[in-house]
Order: C-alpha cells, then structure tokens, then sequence
C-alpha cells in the first residue's frame, strides 16, 4: 500500500462532477454520495478541514423539469438549477448528518471571487464555517448567472475557492483517473501522467473538453484549474471518482495524477501583498508598534498614529514609522473611518466606541509583509 497523499494536508477542497452524482436518468446517485459523506467524515476525524464544490443542479432540475432529451437555453439551466438544488442541499443535509457532521450550502458566482468586498465576505464565512467544523457545500449560483459572468464549469470554480481560503490540496473526483498524453478512450497510445511538476504548454496541449451531457467540464477545465490552484500554493490531484468511497480509495494508494505547488498558500498570499502596486492608504505607527512588527508580531490599534488616506476593511496599507520610513505593507482588517475612531486605542475601548467586538488586530502578522522581508525576496 502507498502513502496516504492527504497525510499532511490540513484544508482540503473537493469537487464533485455532475457524472459522478447524477446518472443517465438525472437521478442521485444516493448510494455514491453516502460513501462519500463517509470519507469526508473520516477525513474531518484526522482534523482536516474540508470544502465541497459540488455540480449537480441542473442534471437534477432537468428530470423534475422534464428537461431531459433537450439542449437547454440559459433560463430554462437557471430554472433547472433553482429546482435542482433544493434536493442536492437536502441530499448533503441528511447524509451528512447520518455522519454526525453539519453542512452549510453556500452559493458564489464569478463576480465574488473579483469583486473585493464580496470576496471578503465569502472568504470570511467560509472560514467561520471551517472553524466551527461545518462542511460549506459549494456550488455556482446558476440561478443568477449569465452567460458573461459565469465560471462555466465547477473545477475552475473549486481552483478559486482554494484560492480563496488558502487551501493546500484540491481534489477533483472525475470520471478519469487522471492526465493523460492524448485521450485514452480514442487514442491506444495514451500514457499516464503522474505527476506534473508545473502547467506549461505542453501540458496544456493534452486537454481535450468534455462530451457528456451531464457534465460541462473535461480535460481543459482540470488544467485551467491546476494553474489557479498550484499558482495559489495547493496542489492538485485529478483522481477516478466513479466507485464508492473514492477518497479511502485514493488515500489507499488509489491512481491519480498530482499537480504539484508552485509554492505555499502562505507565500502566495504574501507575495500577493508585497507585489501590490497601488495600496489603498497609509498607517503611521509609533516606536513600540514597529519593534512588535520587526518581532513578528501583528499591528494593534494602540499603536497607531495616524490614518492617513480613504480605504476599505481588505484593502491593502503601506505601513510607516513617525519618522516617514517605510515598515510594511498589509492588509486592513478595518476601514479608514473605523480606524480614524479607534487609533491609540486598547482592545477593550474599541469595543465601546465601534459598538461591535471585532477581536481583530489592525493588521495580522499573516496579512503583513515587512520591507526588509520584501527586499530580501521572502
């Protein structure tokens, strides 16, 4: 038996395809998803977090909709999909609770993964969701998406979502075990792929799309996604989804192809901080905050001075000392008009004065990047 490949993994995102969930007739595959509810659960016993972005909407809205034999136009997919998914969420709900385990249904569009403040507030309830050990189903919000605005497809959708909550694995159950140099299933000399050091275009020449009715997915999609989620610090692992129980299966050795990370969701992030080009504002902080920074410590209220600058919780600050020397850059937990109201405050006044507790530093040490750090290239 091989080394469990999820070993090490801490955050784990899993996408389901609409042909592992839904057969020829647009009927749940009960019996799979309760295999699968089962190796999530064994998953979150070993202290992994995991998220599921799961297709299946539509398929399931095309038999209650007598859809079946037909191509469907934009409305009549957002219609299936807003029927479809009341059974898919009850699906999750039941089995997941057989398990013992809560799960959330969560909807995101492609427009909440660019638009900052509704990236902000997914990022943030997922989190929450993780921490209170809730399993977030997560699927497009077909039922308000147009064709300009959608991700088209779930595996670039599960890519932004690892993104999103700096996840180090992401699983994409499929109906193949994993890349291939042409397809297996016309060409007689494909050969396997193990393991992809990086996406080039060599890589990217092997994708071909996808041919289901079911599914809108396929090879293309997968590679799309293994550039966002190994850019982002996760590595990827395409693996053969059809029978019952594929993540023991995979755990137990089970074929796949891993795509591996370019780096660590840490660095990623504060990569994506030291390179940001147009910070928002700027903190002017006093002797005491610039020593706790320089010792690794996150950025309090109490130790800023001035707030100088409009921007929102999220944007990202230049940070410097009373003498106007650059100390950092990071990322506001707070808005410039909440900081104006809270500088050289402790934790327990800043409750009174914003009428909320937020328990936030101004800054956390994972959101700042030290310039010394920035010029050394860490």
């Amino acid at each position: 038996m091989t080394e469990d490949i999820l070993t090490v993994k801490k955050r784990i995102v899993i996408k389901i395809g609409s042909t592992l969930l839904v057969n020829s007739h647009y009927c749940l595959k009960l019996a799979w998803l309760k295999s699968l509810t089962a190796d999530i659960a064994s998953l979150i016993q070993l202290g992994k977090q995991v998220i599921v972005v799961s297709s299946g909407s539509i398929a399931l809205g095309r038999a209650k909709l007598h859809f079946k034999d037909k191509p469907l136009q934009l409305p009549e997919k957002q219609a299936a999909a807003a029927v479809g998914q009341i059974e898919l969420a009850r699906a999750y709900e039941r089995l997941f609770a057989d398990q013992g385990i809560l799960a959330a249904q969560v909807l995101l569009t492609l427009r909440d993964s660019e638009d900052r403040r509704s990236y902000l507030n997914a990022k943030n309830t997922l989190n929450t969701l993780l921490e209170l050990s809730v399993v977030p189903i997560i699927n497009e919000n077909d039922t308000v998406s147009t064709a300009e605005i959608r991700y088209g497809d779930n595996d670039r959708l599960a890519a932004r979502v690892a993104q999103m909550v700096e996840a180090d694995c992401l699983v994409l159950l499929s109906d193949i075990d994993g890349l291939y140099t042409a397809n297996p299933n016309t060409c007689a000399d494909a050969k396997f792929i193990p393991i992809v050091e990086k996406v080039d275009a060599k890589i990217e020449k092997m994708a071909g799309e996808s041919h289901t009715n079911v599914g809108s997915g396929g090879m293309k999609t997968k590679i799309s996604a293994a550039k966002i989620a190994t850019a982002c610090g996760a590595e990827m692992i395409i693996c053969d989804g059809k029978q019952c129980g594929p993540i023991i299966a995979l755990r137990k050795g089970g074929v796949c192809t891993i795509f591996k990370a370019q780096t660590t969701p840490q660095k990623a992030r504060k990569g994506w901080i030291a390179h940001h080009l147009n910070p928002a504002g700027s903190l002017v902080i006093d002797q005491g905050a610039e020593k706790a920074l320089c010792n690794g410590k996150s950025l309090l209220a109490v130790g800023v001075k001035q707030v100088l600058g409009l921007f929102l919780k999220g944007d990202v600050l230049n940070i410097q000392n009373e003498a106007g020397q650059p100390i950092a850059t990071g990322v506001s937990s707070y808005s410039a008009e909440e900081l104006t109201k809270i500088k050289g405050l402790h934790g327990r006044e800043i409750e009174a004065i914003l009428n909320y507790c937020s328990g936030q530093p101004v800054i956390h040490r994972n959101n700042l990047v030290l310039i010394k750090d920035k010029q050394d290239g860490k």
